[in-house]
């Protein structure tokens, strides 16, 4: 199956014996977050999907020379891969969202006078929002990538003066999100437009993650829908 968004291959099940074995014991436990974003447990828990956050503790490098979509998935791929190492016979959720304007990655603004250079940069135009997925089993002797995908959405900013600008970094939201804004809080009064989903610039396109444990065929967001153990 190819994305819409990427022409990236999704992967599928692995069909090795041995992944198989562990797989199937993944499929009757939670889920595993690889992420501490509070968005991100937030999306999960309205969809009632029961995980538990088990955070990777590395950050991938990311360099201008990488395209974005081959960037959001490798730092997803590596993130999973850390967690699910760790975690024998689970399943392993990893996600990275990178913000790109013109083939230029925006990570997150370290300060205020970053925040600024972003938010006039994304002034008046349209960037993508990009999320690479990575599902990921525990092995016992490391981990498997047994899903994967990108997802991009398109993003239009409206058009903003010098005193919006400065009311927003004031409100703090830019300083812990890539491109240094958030749609689902106060920076949503910036958006003029979006094409592709929303929860992908939340940071976790729902619907493509949902796709990929069904089609891995974790049933737990299924079979026991809204009793969600997110912390």
């Amino acid at each position: 199956m190819l994305s819409n968004e990427t022409g990236k291959e999704d992967k599928g099940r692995d069909g090795r014996p041995e992944v198989e074995k562990w797989l199937a014991a993944a499929l009757q436990e939670d889920l595993i977050l690889a992420s501490a974003s509070p968005r991100r447990r937030e999306i999960l828990r309205q969809h009632g999907v029961p995980f538990q956050v088990h955070a990777s503790r590395v950050e991938p490098p990311v360099t201008s020379k990488q395209p974005p979509p081959a960037a959001a998935y490798y730092c997803a791929r590596v993130k999973a891969m850390d967690v699910a190492s760790r975690y024998a016979g689970r399943l392993v959720l990893g996600a990275d969202t990178i913000v790109s304007i013109g083939g230029r990655l925006l990570g997150k603004p370290r300060n205020a006078e970053e925040a600024w250079q972003m938010l006039r940069l994304l002034s008046g135009n349209q960037h993508q929002v990009w999320t690479g997925l990575a599902l990921a089993v525990g092995t016992g002797h490391g981990a498997e990538v047994i899903a994967s995908r990108v997802v991009c959405t398109d993003v239009w900013f409206k058009n903003l003066d010098e005193e919006t600008i400065a009311w927003y970094i004031a409100t703090g939201e830019p300083f812990d999100k890539a491109g240094g804004y958030g749609i689902q809080g106060q920076g949503g009064n910036l958006i003029a437009g979006i094409c592709g989903s929303y929860y992908n610039v939340v940071g976790l396109p729902i619907e493509e993650v949902l796709q990929m444990l069904r089609q891995a065929g974790w049933p737990a967001s299924e079979r026991r829908l809204g009793d969600s153990k997110g912390v």
